[in-house]
């Protein structure tokens, strides 16, 4: 009997949309520290995000979701935190959630989470699952 065919065997592609490739650049690469492993112009900038392939894909409009796109686990969120904030990246506060000083946000479960915007704002996270 052939062996069912499985994605969980493979590994996952992440996209997210930029319509300024120069700006994602600043942004992906030096904000964040992503290794940027090619440039396939006009298409996409492709990053290293930790051993997942992360394509920042270009188009002509970008229409954020209302959610969280992209997300980093960390090990401690309130030095990922101080780094974003020093590489000048500023956390997003939401009206009626409990966050910190910092924008970590406590989940019922535990989880802390805190996010952030691209410049073409697509939400992204760090979070921390003790």
């Amino acid at each position: 009997m052939a062996k069912q065919f499985r994605l969980s065997d493979h590994s996952i592609i992440a996209f997210v949309a930029t319509s300024d490739p120069e700006r994602a650049r600043t942004f992906y690469g030096e904000k964040l520290a992503l290794p940027l492993i090619e440039e396939q112009m006009p298409f996409a900038l492709v990053y290293d995000a930790h051993g997942t392939m992360l394509r920042v894909t270009i188009v002509k409009k970008v229409d954020p979701a209302g959610y969280t796109v992209l997300g980093w686990k960390v090990p401690n969120i309130v030095t990922a935190a101080k780094g974003l904030t020093a590489a000048g990246i500023k956390l997003e506060r939401y009206p009626g959630m409990e966050q910190d000083e910092f924008g970590i946000w406590t989940s019922p479960g535990g989880a802390k989470v805190a996010w952030f915007k691209d410049p073409d704002g697509n939400t992204l996270s760090i979070s921390q699952h003790e």
